[in-house]
């Protein structure tokens, strides 16, 4: 009975701490963002913008849009820098993050935020049925062709075409007569030019 009567006060004693745990955890959660509450963002870009859920346009989706000049409480900085997350009601969680090209702090230095962790794909165990339809493969039921040889090749003959050619005078006649003349005439420029 003793052992029972120490067990209930420390079991009551726990769940007591536990408890007060989780009350204070949220509240210092909250004291952070309000410590940062002087900073703020004002939009300047010429169009509205998108508020994401995270750091990147790919892998996280738009939570909501802000118009040019809105003003919003700045929460951090995204370790690139390249985004600052804000307080944001409409988004999940209440946080929302815009791309810092397009926005201008001021009031004070911004923390560094880890990025929010990105969602991963279901893989779906079903193949889509157009897809899986190009590989579908129906044998036929004829036979395939048997081989055939082709037909006996016959070689082609070419007659002498050296006993048809015209008569006349030789080549290396008409080289020799060339060579010839050449050589007159060398000799011809020659004698003229010396004079």
């Amino acid at each position: 009975m003793k052992k029972i009567r120490f067990y209930f006060p420390s079991l009551i004693a726990a769940v007591l701490i536990a408890g007060l745990g989780m009350v204070i955890l949220p509240r210092q959660a909250r004291a952070e963002v309000e410590a940062q509450s002087g900073v703020v963002v004002t939009v300047i870009y010429s169009e509205p913008i998108n508020v994401r859920g995270g750091p990147s346009t790919v892998y996280y989706p738009i939570v909501g849009r802000v118009s040019p000049g809105d003003v919003l409480p700045a929460l951090g900085v995204s370790p690139g820098r390249e985004w600052v997350q804000v307080a944001y009601p409409d988004a999940p969680g209440g946080v929302g993050w815009l791309y810092a090209a397009y926005v201008s702090v001021s009031g004070g230095e911004l923390r560094v935020v880890e990025p929010p962790p990105t969602q991963t794909q279901i893989a779906t165990a079903t193949v889509n049925p157009t897809f899986a339809a190009a590989f579908i493969f129906q044998p036929t039921a004829t036979r395939l062709p048997t081989f055939t040889p082709p037909p006996p090749l016959t070689p082609q003959s070419f007659s002498d075409t050296s006993s048809s050619r015209p008569s006349g005078l030789a080549a290396g006649v008409i080289v020799f007569s060339l060579t010839l003349i050449g050589i007159a005439v060398y000799t011809i420029s020659l004698a003229l030019g010396r004079q």
